[in-house]
């Protein structure tokens, strides 16, 4: 697979299984490497319902985090360290600011040579260098490998999709995930995924990556909010081709939004 300017995208591997709850011992926090230096981490459902996901991309000069993980106790700095060691400085960025997402932030706080961005969009749009937030996206450089960060509000203010240019990784956070996609703002969140969508017609998308699993592979059923368990689930990576689904939904609904159930994610008004 080649990228947008026709060089060929580092592939990488999905574990056989991500923890779902259903091993009573599964650990806290999986990790899987998904290509060099290029990391998924899972949290148990077992520390909180929410079972996010994190990712970790590192570059020649420094890596970037995106997302904290939820809950408490969660062992997220001392992940981060075995994997990367002082290798790196090391920018902690959020997919959004909700709670299951930057919730172990504090870890980070004393850790040399990191960076926590903040949560408002201000503190987002500055840190990146996105001068006409939400309407223009910018470039964020590791050193040997480069970031797309697209605003995404609509789900929440300071959303983030972040485009991987080395592996074709889009991470779309909570906007667009096998689950329910929760809206705050409707108006917003149309206008986040024509840009996503836009973006992703004149990029080579290996896989769209959200950060939670909320349905099982059975279409169109989730789970139910709060389920200790995720047997049958869905897998993580979704493609362009629901990306294009969920533009032509959000579309067809005009300017009132409904709840909308599709096989793989569910258009959920908050």
């Amino acid at each position: 697979m080649t990228s947008s300017k026709g060089l060929k995208l580092l592939e990488g591997s999905f574990p056989d299984h991500w923890i779902d709850g259903t091993v009573p011992d599964e650990p806290p926090l999986q990790v899987h490497s998904y290509c060099k230096d290029t990391w998924i981490m899972r949290q148990s459902v077992h520390t909180d319902y929410e079972a996010p996901f994190l990712y970790l991309f590192a570059g020649e000069d420094r890596a970037l985090l995106l997302d904290t993980g939820s809950g408490s106790g969660l062992p997220v700095r001392e992940t981060i360290d075995q994997l990367i060691g002082g290798r790196f400085p090391l920018v902690v960025a959020h997919t959004h600011a909700h709670r299951d997402h930057i919730a172990h932030d504090g870890q980070f706080v004393d850790r040399p040579d990191t960076v926590v961005v903040g949560h408002p969009p201000e503190a987002v749009a500055q840190f990146f260098g996105i001068e006409n937030w939400p309407v223009t996206a910018a470039t964020y450089r590791l050193g040997g490998r480069q970031l797309d960060i697209i605003p995404s509000p609509g789900h929440e203010r300071a959303s983030i999709t972040t485009y991987d240019q080395l592996t074709g990784l889009l991470v779309t956070g909570d906007h667009v995930y096998p689950g329910r996609l929760y809206v705050d703002d409707f108006p917003e969140f149309r206008a986040s995924i024509d840009r996503i969508a836009a973006f992703a017609s004149n990029h080579q998308v290996a896989h769209v990556m959200g950060t939670h699993i909320e349905m099982s592979k059975e279409p169109g059923v989730d789970y139910e909010r709060g389920a200790p368990t995720h047997p049958n689930e869905h897998e993580l990576q979704l493609g362009t081709k629901h990306l294009r689904e969920l533009h032509d939904a959000v579309q067809a609904m005009g300017e009132e939004m409904r709840y909308e159930v599709h096989d793989d994610f569910i258009v959920y008004p908050r």
